[in-house]
């Protein structure tokens, strides 16, 4: 289904891809003493918490490209996850979904907001007089890298 910028996917957990590296991948100098190894990554045992709970989010727009998620990527969202001030979530706001920070700081003062994370973009007030809940909680992206190019 889409809404907004964000078009949610149903997930299959039960398949496991194997990995022909080393499990750690290092970010300074590769040693050639290193031991590769086959392993595998199981989403449900690496990536996934609650797999009945877990759905895939495709985003669509730059309003959280600063925070590094940007058009295309995909989302991994946890619907199980209580949501904090602070983290990224998937919010359905007056019959759209759309993927922001939550920002709980205004809660006294009788609403919320759901902050991008570009300039261009304006902060979404939530009050009473809105449809609104949080959907669920990003917990990881994913990116594809080879179609990506610099500006």
């Amino acid at each position: 289904m889409t809404f907004g910028n964000v078009k949610i996917i149903e997930g299959e957990f039960k398949k496991q891809l194997e990995l022909q590296f080393a499990p750690t991948i290092k970010a300074g100098f590769p040693s050639p003493a290193d031991d590769y190894t086959h392993d595998s990554i199981d989403f449900n045992r690496d990536l996934i918490r609650n797999p009945d709970a877990t759905f895939y989010g495709r985003v669509d727009g730059d309003s959280m490209i600063d925070a590094g998620i940007c058009d295309g990527d995909i989302a991994v969202i946890d619907r199980s996850v209580e949501a904090q001030d602070g983290d990224v979530v998937v919010a359905f706001v007056n019959n759209e979904f759309t993927i922001k920070y939550l920002d709980l700081s205004h809660k006294e003062e009788g609403y919320i907001e759901l902050r991008p994370a570009n300039r261009d973009f304006q902060p979404i007030r939530i009050d009473d007089s809105d449809r609104f809940e949080v959907w669920g909680v990003v917990v990881w992206t994913i990116k594809n890298w080879k179609h990506k190019r610099p500006n």
